[in-house]
């Protein structure tokens, strides 16, 4: 049977298929045929995602045309393992299984109710599904298990997670959590005042609530932000929160910025609040922020925290004009600039100093624990930082042609490309793993083609 498949830009090809051929077979093709990775087949008005059915069970003719929606991938990254999902349909992982690299345990619930965002613990992830519903996989203890909750886990329109467990909301205002009871899994010391919750932020290890009425609510271990007493008295008219590894910064109605948490997280805003009056954006490396603010006519940067991990951005502030976008790694900034260049600041081995790279034509910036890796308007990628640990994406450039997205996990980074590969770079850290450095970087700096992801094909 001869099917032709198009896309919505007019753009088709021509497949063949054999009298045997299933659904999942007939989106390879098309996938392979139109060097598109992530493709959504449309018969007869719906679409279909029942791959193992027969193409003579479907009501296709010889010569019939079949559309296809380009669908675009999304990943998240726990410390040792990588999701990959596109919206309303299934996942695959790959990775350490004790860090969530193995999903096979959720599979049939994830491919059947459909992937509408994946949040990832240290060592855990966390699905929330089309039908508002939740799905958990990876250690238990980091929250790779919400099953004691299930049945509240309804009607979910968020979830987030600290380094050790997850929140979600519902949308009634209700507020469920699981994973690590002192690193935000238990809520029940604030249970009273999570009701009216619209969204919200998690620090490694606590959580913090943002309430219709522009409260915020905040639980977890004190050293990661959960003691928000010293400021909520102004607390109030919260708009947007942000989180550093160990510290919260809120945005208010009137553009004023609070922080509070650790010092040496960036929970003392104190040295430049004068200047966080009109603020439109702020944004975090592991131990700093960093905020987008009108003052005199034009955008500046202002930071604050640990001077080593962003805090101190002086010796760049003369060149940080018309930015557009700022990212933070796990201890350095990256600007994008308007004009595609880049300027980083924080610690010069982690990816503060990007010296050594050519940073032009600049698009979107990833961050890692210890690298950024950045996507030129060609589709290429550039990365800076730790050699080891992402910053190196040598062995595998002539695979990172027309990437559409990059995920940053502790030591490795992953990229999907539009033909449909994951190509991965770094260390990938095994346990009681003596070999040296080199071995390991040999090892693990490799590509993984479809090849390598079960089930990547048919996502």
């Amino acid at each position: 049977m001869d099917l032709h498949v198009a896309l919505p830009s007019g753009r088709s090809c021509l497949v063949s298929m054999g009298p045997d051929a299933t659904l999942g077979d007939l989106k390879v093709a098309a996938q392979k045929a139109l060097q598109k990775g992530f493709l959504r087949l449309v018969i007869h008005g719906r679409v279909r995602e029942d791959f193992e059915c027969h193409l003579s069970k479907v009501g296709l003719e010889h010569g019939q045309v079949v559309y296809a929606i380009v669908q675009t991938p999304q990943l998240a990254a726990s410390f040792q393992a990588f999701a990959l999902w596109c919206c309303g349909g299934g996942c695959v992982t790959w990775g350490h299984p004790g860090y969530g690299g193995d999903s096979s345990a959720v599979q049939e619930e994830l491919r059947m109710k459909g992937v509408q965002h994946i949040e990832a613990s240290k060592h855990a992830f966390a699905a929330l599904l089309s039908d508002g519903s939740v799905v958990a996989w990876g250690d238990p203890g980091y929250g790779g298990d919400c099953s004691q909750v299930k049945e509240q886990l309804k009607n979910v329109c968020q979830v987030k997670g600290t380094g050790c467990a997850f929140a979600a909301v519902r949308q009634d205002g209700g507020v469920v959590t699981w994973g690590h009871p002192m690193l935000g899994g238990d809520m029940s010391a604030v249970q009273d005042q999570l009701n009216d919750i619209k969204e919200i932020e998690a620090s490694d290890g606590a959580f913090a609530a943002l309430r219709c009425d522009g409260g915020v609510v905040t639980w977890g271990e004190a050293w990661f932000g959960s003691d928000s007493s010293a400021v909520q008295d102004r607390l109030q008219n919260v708009q947007q929160l942000q989180s550093s590894h160990g510290a919260f910064t809120a945005i208010l109605a009137d553009g004023a910025a609070i922080s509070w948490g650790p010092v040496k997280h960036g929970g003392d805003s104190r040295a430049v609040q004068a200047r966080l009056r009109r603020v439109r954006s702020v944004r975090s490396s592991g131990s700093a922020f960093a905020a987008l603010v009108e003052e005199g006519g034009r955008v500046s940067v202002v930071t604050w925290g640990h001077p080593t991990c962003g805090g101190d951005s002086g010796h760049v502030q003369d060149r940080l004009q018309n930015v557009q976008q700022i990212v933070g790694a796990g201890s350095a900034f990256a600007a994008l600039l308007a004009d595609g260049k880049v300027v980083t600041w924080g610690h010069p081995m982690l990816g503060g100093d990007s010296s050594s790279v050519a940073l032009c034509d600049v698009q979107n910036i990833f961050g890692s624990c210890h690298a950024f890796s950045a996507i030129r308007a060609d589709g290429t990628v550039v990365t800076w930082g730790h050699e080891d640990r992402g910053g190196d994406c040598s062995q595998v450039s002539e695979r990172l042609h027309e990437v559409l997205q990059i995920c940053g996990s502790y030591n490795r980074f992953a990229a999907v490309t539009a033909a449909g590969d994951v190509v991965t770079w770094g260390l990938e850290e095994l346990e009681n793993d003596n070999s040296s450095a080199q071995e390991r970087r040999k090892r693990f700096q490799q590509v993984r083609s479809v090849d390598d992801v079960p089930g990547l094909e048919l996502l």
